[in-house]
């Protein structure tokens, strides 16, 4: 998101007499994530904006950003708006974003890229959510995730996916391991050393694209 070429432009906006500089609208973040393709539709975006949002990877600029995060839900505190305001955290831009992967070298690396995306993803500590960009591959198969935050090319975790299993879990009720906030569309994923991943994408439509691609590698 935060890189000066090909990041979210920032610009400056005027809203009820006050002037920001530095900033983007509402609209702008979505439009860039359908554009990257890291969400398939608008709807998508904005859960993926709001879960950013809730991080403090971004920030409400303005009455009716700051507004909406403090009178909404989760998945509706971020505005798919253009007069909705937002910058980026002073702690996000120190960090930068995840490069492009020019220099990973290593085989479990050198697969071919079938699917990348945006998706929270579940500590196995804290049990706290946090937004991953996932990056499956295949040959061999793996799936990699990176912190956003970071101005790291290295995956911040990873696993094979040879002997794992797949599975949705259902929407109604928050199933036994998981905690914290839970939007629904659930999925879950065992590796062959049981170790357990809880992750929840965008949409239920995004859900079944993973859970099938991952399957493909499995």
């Amino acid at each position: 998101m935060y890189d000066i070429h090909s990041g979210i432009k920032l610009t400056s906006h005027n809203e009820q007499g006050s002037s920001y500089r530095n900033c983007f609208s509402g609209s702008a973040v979505v439009d860039w994530l359908v554009f990257n393709q890291l969400a398939l539709t608008r709807v998508e975006a904005v859960t993926l904006s709001s879960a950013v949002l809730e991080e403090g990877f971004l920030r409400p600029v303005g009455l009716r950003s700051v507004e909406a995060q403090h009178s909404h839900g989760l998945s509706e505190q971020f505005l798919d708006d253009s007069t909705a305001l937002y910058s980026f955290s002073e702690n996000f831009k120190k960090r930068g974003s995840v490069k492009a992967e020019t220099s990973l070298s290593g085989m479990e690396l050198s697969g071919k890229v079938l699917k990348r995306g945006y998706l929270l993803k579940q500590g196995h500590k804290r049990k706290n959510w946090k937004v991953r960009l996932f990056v499956l591959r295949s040959e061999p198969g793996y799936l990699h995730y990176y912190d956003p935050s970071k101005d790291d090319i290295s995956p911040v975790g990873g696993f094979s996916l040879r002997g794992c299993l797949i599975s949705a879990l259902d929407d109604n009720g928050v199933p036994s391991g998981v905690k914290g906030k839970v939007q629904g569309n659930l999925l879950k994923i065992i590796t062959q050393f049981d170790t357990h991943y809880y992750i929840q994408a965008p949409s239920r439509q995004e859900k079944m694209d993973w859970i099938e691609a991952i399957r493909g590698q499995s």
